[in-house]
């Protein structure tokens, strides 16, 4: 009997255990800044479950190393690349700019006074993705390799022509969709109450904010058509063939790993192919180094605050940081605070200032009290999974948005870059929110929120990228709006139809009644 149990047991074995997926090769396309950060997060992850990972980078690229013991790197050469100072120098100009911005010149720089340097950056990215192509060595090796799928960060559209030229399945680690969110290109999107990124609304609108929202939109669709058409579709028809619209290669990718949550992102459509991933950068705090340590228990009961504005933005006009030195100064915290620019004159004895620091942990630090950050998606997740509170500098891009969502749960406080420095602005709103427990108490309700999920976000998307490598893609997640055109999408051909159609009875109803009450008048005026 014990031996028939055995063997029955042995014969489920296979059946009872896990799905496992074999070692597979993904090939990455990442890009710059704060999304190389996420994207490589992910890719140890997929390293430790026994997947070969290679890159592909330029060879001036300033995040990416080419050495890894995780990744094996392949660099191409090009005469020009997304260098660090060039975005420095675009970013501090931005800032000039919105300190003196009125609200409507504000609105036409980020519409049109951007899409130039907006398109230019593309180009780029353009011109890397035409040196990856034409090194034919190179090309040799990718296609030798045999790689089970392409993983890329689709705010650049090189990954999406490499994919389509190597004929594999398509992964996308997403936010942004080159110029707008990626949920307003695979999923309906009614504006009515899905707000526009950088439209500073909720999806609780008024009248005049839908309008806004509506342009905003069309901007933004415009934005995209341009880059799109201008800058990869003649790269797509030079590489690919005529045959191909690159805006349909660029929807058409197997799976959409969107780094947010519903904890996060305002209720919307979503699709069967877009998975949920927000937060997945996010884990317990590590120790701190010893000297950080000692530095944070040095602040006794009152604690500590930590500052940064992200990957990009390492220092700020120096009016404006002196007036944050002289807050922070005044403060009984102790302050952290990335910054690489000059010395503030004000800079008080109970702040440190370092060239980089370990932000996960040191959010998830006990004596952490505030997080005074720029509003972008990574450190964003990390307040919420932490459940610290924040006074938000937002600058650019998606930040407002970001930290208007935190403000909404009661969580932030947000600062405009006109005002930070006036008023005791900066001070007033640090105390505010270390002084008043709702903060702190509404950021760790949003954290319960966050984590209570019946699978962890990272092991949640190496799921989903060894689904797409055990079945050789996902087309039966795909939905084909995407290559419907706009009048079928909507159905405007349909409505016309149905409508002529009606019309046709109607007429048809009309000229038979017509003629019926003809013959009746002529019969009787027989008989008269």
């Amino acid at each position: 009997m014990k031996l028939l149990l055995c063997c029955s047991v042995m014969l489920l074995l296979p059946f009872l255990a896990p799905r496992v997926c074999e070692a597979g090769n993904i090939l990455v396309m990442p890009s710059e800044g704060s999304h190389w950060i996420n994207m490589d997060i992910l890719l140890q992850a997929l390293h430790s479950k026994g997947h070969n990972i290679t890159i592909v980078l330029s060879d001036k690229s300033w995040y990416i190393k080419e050495n890894s013991s995780y990744y094996t790197a392949y660099t191409v050469k090009v005469d020009r690349y997304l260098e660090k100072v060039l975005i420095k120098k675009i970013i501090s100009e931005f800032i000039e700019f919105e300190r003196g911005a009125l609200p409507l010149s504000h609105f036409l720089h980020m519409s049109v006074g951007m899409l130039s340097m907006f398109t230019d950056v593309q180009r780029i990215i353009g011109e890397f993705v035409s040196a990856v192509l034409d090194d034919q060595e190179l090309m040799r090796k990718l296609n030798d390799t045999k790689f089970d799928l392409l993983l890329t960060d689709p705010c650049w559209g090189s990954g999406v022509i490499l994919a389509k030229y190597l004929n594999l399945p398509l992964v996308y680690n997403v936010r942004w969709l080159i110029a707008s969110e990626g949920h307003l290109a695979i999923a309906p999107s009614p504006i009515s109450y899905i707000p526009i990124t950088g439209s500073g609304n909720t999806d609780k609108m008024t009248f005049l904010q839908r309008v806004h929202n509506m342009v905003l939109y069309l901007v933004v669709k415009s934005q995209n058509y341009l880059a799109s058409k201008l800058v990869y579709q003649p790269i797509s028809d030079k590489y690919l063939g005529p045959n191909y619209d690159f805006y349909q290669l660029l929807l058409d990718a197997d799976l959409w790993l969107m780094r947010v949550d519903f904890a996060f992102e305002y209720p919307r459509p979503t699709m069967p192919n877009v998975v949920y991933i927000g937060g997945f950068q996010c884990k317990p705090a590590k120790p701190l180094p010893q000297d950080l340590e000692d530095f944070v228990q040095s602040s006794g009961e009152h604690g500590v605050i930590i500052m940064s504005m992200g990957t990009f933005v390492s220092e700020l006009p120096a009016d404006i940081t002196n007036e944050m030195a002289t807050a922070f100064a005044k403060l009984p915290q102790k302050v952290i605070w990335r910054h690489t620019g000059s010395r503030p004159d004000t800079l008080g004895n109970n702040t440190l200032r370092v060239d980089w620091m370990p932000q996960n942990d040191l959010l998830g630090h006990p004596k952490t009290k505030l997080f005074v950050a720029h509003g972008g998606t990574n450190g964003v997740q990390e307040a919420i999974y932490h459940g610290v509170p924040v006074v938000g500098l937002p600058l650019f891009f998606d930040q407002y948005d970001n930290l208007l969502r935190l403000k909404e749960a009661g969580g932030a406080k947000l600062l405009n870059i006109k005002t930070v420095d006036k008023d005791n602005n900066f001070l007033n709103a640090i105390q505010e929110v270390l002084n008043d427990p709702s903060y702190r108490r509404n950021m760790q309700r949003y954290s319960r929120l966050h984590r209570d999920q019946p699978i962890e976000p990272m092991d949640n998307a190496v799921f989903w990228i060894e689904f797409v490598m055990r079945h050789k893609g996902a087309a039966h997640l795909k939905s084909q709006s995407h290559s419907l055109p706009w009048y079928s999408y909507h159905s405007v051909d349909v409505v016309l139809i149905l409508a002529g159609a009606g019309l046709l009875v109607v007429l048809i109803m009309f000229i038979s009644i017509r003629c019926l009450c003809t013959a009746m008048c002529k019969a009787k005026l027989k008989r008269d």
